[in-house]
């Protein structure tokens, strides 16, 4: 393993260094929304279109490199996410604090095309478990934004002016590392399952809820902002412990299984945040959602193959539920009220915790023997 490490020494350092930035900047939307709809005037669902922003310039960014595998390098991914927060960060007007979003978002789908398969296929055995560690990493800089943007008097303009200018930090300590893109690695037979990715839709859409809404429903339940933002970094820090875990996790149980355990996490979680303490179980839902790519991006590879196309198909898969979760459930939250959050949430989750309790034999055994083609 520790000549895996060093051979991979570079995309290691990229990866992990560009996760973080995105992290953060992925941080920053939810607390930003209460401060963004006062400045801006806007209703809530209008304010939630900022996260569906963001997702819809990821589907982008997925889309390109499905067409042209490896067309937005690991640098030009950073450009565009520096650009995205910079437009945020200037704030003058809603419409390009939205492209702002969307430009970010394009350069974050793009980087997790690049990077997840990278990691996966190079580090053989131990792949599942680097993937883990990649997307922990993300959580450092989750965790750090809510705490930064209360330290920063809850101004999203210094927020996001300072997102932009990490990720040119990362641009210029990642030099010309040797990243190859996706498209040179060994290509297998291309095999869709719409089960999997099905499942994938569901679990991402509610991460992009509990992320992007979040904090607003905390306040709704009544917390403050500050309180919200940092319930909002703890939640992170439950994110990146239990990512951290899969270092360990990956090799005691198959990944479908895993991910069921994750929604059933969720739902009981939600239930909690309901009937007992919000904050609390608001934290606890982080341990849920740092479970769920992961599992699912491992599961989907196992049973969709090695072409370049799978893992843009499978981050696909999730931003349709990243993309229109947000804005079902801030439409929902303004009829209903912010307690309407954690029951659609708990609902959700524990439905398909069900249905992944009822297809876990199948989706166990099939990742055991070669899918038919």
């Amino acid at each position: 393993m520790r000549q895996l490490v060093k051979a991979n020494l570079g995309l290691l350092a990229a990866g992990l260094g560009t996760f973080i930035v995105m992290g953060a900047g992925q941080g920053m939307f939810g607390p930003s929304l209460p401060a963004l709809a006062r400045t801006f005037g806007l209703a809530g669902p209008e304010a939630g279109l900022l996260v569906s922003a963001q997702w819809v310039g990821a589907a982008v960014g997925v889309t390109v490199m499905f067409l042209r595998a490896g067309w937005i390098s690991p640098r030009v991914a950073l450009v565009l996410m520096a650009a995205g927060a910079a437009l945020m960060a200037a704030g003058l007007a809603w419409g390009l604090v939205l492209l702002g979003a969307l430009v970010f978002g394009v350069g974050y789908g793009a980087t997790t095309v690049v990077y997840n398969p990278l990691f996966l296929k190079r580090f053989g055995t131990r792949g599942p478990a680097m993937l883990g560690l990649l997307n922990a990493t993300f959580g450092i800089g989750a965790i750090t934004a809510p705490l930064v943007f209360v330290a920063l008097g809850n101004d999203p303009g210094m927020g996001f002016a300072l997102v932009a200018g990490l990720c040119l930090l990362v641009w210029l300590a990642a030099g010309s590392v040797g990243v190859a893109p996706v498209a040179t690695m060994a290509a297998g037979p291309f095999r869709l399952r719409p089960g999997i990715l099905s499942f994938g839709a569901v679990a991402i859409g509610i991460e992009a809820c509990l992320i992007g809404l979040g904090p607003t429903a905390l306040i709704a339940a009544g917390e403050t902002e500050a309180a919200a933002a940092q319930y909002l970094s703890l939640f992170f820090v439950a994110f990146l412990a239990v990512r951290v875990g899969l270092m360990w996790l990956s090799d005691l149980m198959p990944p479908f299984s895993l991910f069921t355990c994750a929604l059933g996490l969720a739902g009981a979680s939600a239930l909690g945040a309901v009937l007992l303490n919000a904050g609390l179980f608001f934290v606890l839902l982080g341990v849920a959602a740092g479970l769920f790519f992961p599992a699912f991006y491992v599961c989907a590879t196992l049973r969709m193959g090695d072409d370049p196309r799978v893992a843009p198909t499978i981050i696909a898969a999730g931003l349709v539920g990243g993309i229109s979760s947000p804005l079902i459930l801030s439409g929902l939250m303004g009829w209903l009220g912010g307690q309407a959050f954690f029951w659609v949430i708990a609902g959700v989750a524990l439905t398909a915790a069900a249905a992944g309790v009822l297809a876990m034999g199948y989706m166990n055994s099939s990742l055991n023997r070669a899918p038919a083609p």
